[in-house]
């Protein structure tokens, strides 16, 4: 039945199609075998039911493809190959029964092929990637890959010596997707695609859909059945709600604690360790950077390449299932930094992944990042798109997962980011915006909103690009972008430089901190002090702040005081809690051992009681995202670097903040209120159990009262000790 070139074609594994040439097939009313085994010595077929030798198939010539016409058969019926291997094959018995893929039909249904070749498929990754399966009663793994240019794809692995030539794939045609079910591949085992690419150049590649993989170096993927879809619990989409109060502790696992060793923790470990502490120290909501694989350590994870892979640096993905299952079990909801930005060009990779440029632009000006030498997708591809919104409900729907940080935004939304004139492609408009990526950002929010609802999507987005946190239109051709949140990168920004300054020259940069109020309800915003401001030579928030040791600390406590009572949500990045004095170092553990330092301590606990009495007072997050929970009180006291507002609840209750940002104290100093009664103090950063000099206002009884003369636009007013360095919260008794 084979001829020369058909035989040449296997052994080179370069034949057009190796279904029509592998298998069983009735030709001329004869059944046919034919089968590429390297390194087999004989070849028998035997029938499934019974075991009875049915034939002996003949290796053609010198070649390692064996064929035969069995005798008196020409009605196709079950079979298996029972191979005589040559000894030193590498096979671990000398006789095995092999159930020939080739003898299975079509893998994926004509329905979802029809999806993914109009690109319209939202979950691509229930077809594509490696599915442990049954099949006609026999227990296998289904593989499928997008390569539409590659002229031959096969599964390699240690399943089959990575020999190319045993197990090429069938292309189905119309959205070059290549399958095949390979019998006896079960979980645990490792493979890779060897893929003829379209210059005719073989390379080795990651599953791009692998829900696991090996820790590297080591860069192949592992069979892994895809986990259950878990459903969105009312209680954590309350807690993600946009009046709720979200107080986010990010985190990069492998620097957070080592164990003994100087190991990693694993999840398990982070969940008995972790969880519990972020739960004490009152936060909501746990941040992770990027869990995706990815194959350099020091990138912290925001150069991916395995999107559907929880990292193998900390265990399995049922052991990162039972770290987010232990965090929801403490109450606290997990996000995942996620990077659809750019991905590294590791040959590995999805670079170049079928010969051509399938998943990146291929021009450089469109698909190259200068600043991280990564290359960017190709948002204007439906399959492209379709790959990271599949991945982004990957993670939601089948991890529990509460929300997404999706990175770097603003290197997708202009086609100029960073780039000198003549190193970019203007749009179709002639203008720097990518059009493609506000569209593709524009339908990754609303399939997640519409799939997911109660999920968080926020943005890192450090530009003024309008309508960030705004729904798009509904024929999502115009609009905002549709995220719920979008970190406030000014805010932070000026923050910081203000507290840098030294306290003599405040009075002239107030504006630092009240010029945020003119746009803080422009969008949805999360007050970040991200792992960002702590590295690269930028000092840690506490090296940032001016004056002694002493005024060091004072100022990070205002700092914190005046972040948690301002409008917006809440994010720190770890060792922020207990005030490291070094910048974050990645291949480092936290310096634990400032937690039993006084000072140290001391903001430790006001990190606790912030969250606390952040989460117990509507006036400070039932409003973060609406102008009538804010409203000035004193912001234009600055001789004496004095701020002073009121944050409001839905249902009127209000608390009243008020900052003195200098090292000296202000006595009886007269602050209007909203309303008269007596007052008591809820948070005083300078409070002795915090580290501060115990300066303050009673005792927390409701000792303050408000009597009737007028300051600062209000009838009643306080007579206020307001302490050095400080932020004081006060509530109606």
């Amino acid at each position: 039945m084979l001829k020369d070139q058909d035989v040449s074609a296997l052994m080179a594994a370069r034949h057009a199609d190796p279904f029509g040439a592998l298998g069983m097939h009735v030709q001329d009313g004869r059944l046919w075998i034919n089968a590429v085994l390297p390194h087999a010595r004989t070849v028998d077929v035997v029938e499934r039911s019974t075991q009875r030798l049915a034939g002996s198939l003949q290796r053609l010539g010198s070649s390692d493809v064996f064929s035969s016409a069995l005798l008196g058969r020409s009605v196709p019926f079950d079979y298996q190959l029972r191979v005589h291997w040559q000894s030193g094959a590498g096979n671990t018995a000398d006789n095995t029964l092999l159930d020939d893929p080739y003898a299975f039909t079509e893998i994926i249904s004509d329905a979802d092929i029809w999806l993914l070749a109009e690109g319209s498929h939202q979950r691509p990754y229930e077809c594509l990637g490696a599915h442990p399966d049954i099949r006609a009663d026999v227990p296998g793994t289904r593989f499928a890959v997008w390569a539409p240019n590659a002229k031959r794809v096969s599964v390699v692995g240690s399943f089959n010596q990575w020999d190319g030539r045993r197990h090429p794939m069938r292309l189905r045609h119309g959205c070059g997707v290549w399958e095949i079910f390979l019998p006896q591949v079960v979980r645990g085992d490792i493979y890779q695609f060897e893929i003829l690419g379209a210059h005719d150049l073989v390379t080795l590649k990651a599953d791009p859909y692998a829900f696991q993989t090996q820790l590297r170096p080591a860069t192949a993927s592992v069979v892994c059945g895809l986990p259950p879809r878990r459903a969105m619990q009312p209680l954590r989409a309350a807690a993600n709600a946009q009046n709720a109060p979200l107080s986010m502790y990010e985190v990069h696992l492998g620097s957070w604690r080592k164990a003994e060793g100087w190991r990693w923790l694993n999840y398990r470990e982070l969940a008995d360790t972790l969880v519990p502490y972020a739960r004490d120290l009152g936060f909501t909501h746990l941040e992770l950077l990027p869990v995706s694989e990815h194959p350099l350590d020091a990138s912290w994870g925001y150069q991916p390449l395995g999107m559907f892979s929880p990292t193998a640096r900390f265990g399995s993905p049922e052991d990162f299932q039972y770290f987010v299952d232990a965090a929801h079990a403490a109450g606290l909801g997990v996000i995942l930094d996620w990077v659809p930005a750019h991905f590294p060009s590791d040959a590995h990779g999805l670079a170049t992944f079928d010969g051509t440029h399938l998943y990146e632009y291929a021009d450089p000006k469109e698909g190259f990042h200068q600043d991280w030498n990564t290359l960017i997708y190709n948002f204007g591809r439906t399959e492209v798109r379709n790959f990271l919104i599949g991945n982004a409900l990957y993670w939601l729907e089948r991890f529990g997962i509460d929300g997404l940080r999706v990175d770097a935004v603003a290197s997708m939304l202009y086609r100029d980011y960073s780039r000198e004139p003549g190193q970019w492609i203007p749009n179709a408009h002639g203008g720097r915006e990518n059009l493609e990526a506000i569209d593709f950002l524009r339908r990754l929010n609303h399939q997640v909103g519409v799939e997911r609802p109660g999920t968080l999507m926020i943005a890192e987005e450090s530009t003024a690009f309008p309508g960030v946190s705004r729904p798009p239109a509904p024929d999502l051709a115009s609009g905002g972008l549709g995220f719920h949140f979008k970190w406030n990168m000014g805010w932070m920004h000026d923050a910081l430089d203000y507290f840098q300054l030294d306290p003599i020259y405040r009075r002239h940069h107030q504006n630092l901190l009240t010029f945020g109020l003119m746009y803080a309800f422009s969008e949805n915003f999360v007050l970040p002090l991200s792992h960002d401001e702590v590295v690269h030579g930028k000092r840690s928030l506490l090296g940032k702040m001016a004056g002694d040791s002493w005024q060091q600390l004072a100022n990070l406590r205002a700092l914190y005081g005046l972040m948690w009572a301002y409008p917006g949500k809440k994010l720190l990045f770890m060792g922020g809690e207990f005030a490291q004095p070094t910048e974050w170092a990645d291949g480092e553990s936290l310096p634990w051992h400032l937690q039993d330092q006084p000072g140290h301590a001391g903001v430790q606990r006001l990190v606790r009681d912030l969250n606390r009495v952040y989460r117990e007072l509507p006036a400070l997050h039932e409003q973060d995202l609406d102008s009538a929970g804010f409203s000035w009180i004193a912001h234009e006291d600055h001789a004496q670097s004095v701020l002073a507002f009121a944050r409001w609840s839905r249902s009127g209750q209000c608390a009243v903040v008020v900052c003195n940002f200098t090292p000296l104290p202000r006595t009886a100093y007269r602050l209007g209120v909203p309303q008269g009664g007596a007052w008591r103090e809820v948070v005083n950063t300078d409070a002795n159990v915090y580290g501060g000099s115990g300066i303050g206002n009673g005792n927390g009884n409701g000792s303050l009262h408000a009597d009737a003369q007028w300051a600062h636009g209000h009838e009643k007013s306080l007579l206020l000790h307001l302490p050095p360095l400080s932020c004081l919260v006060l509530e109606p008794a």
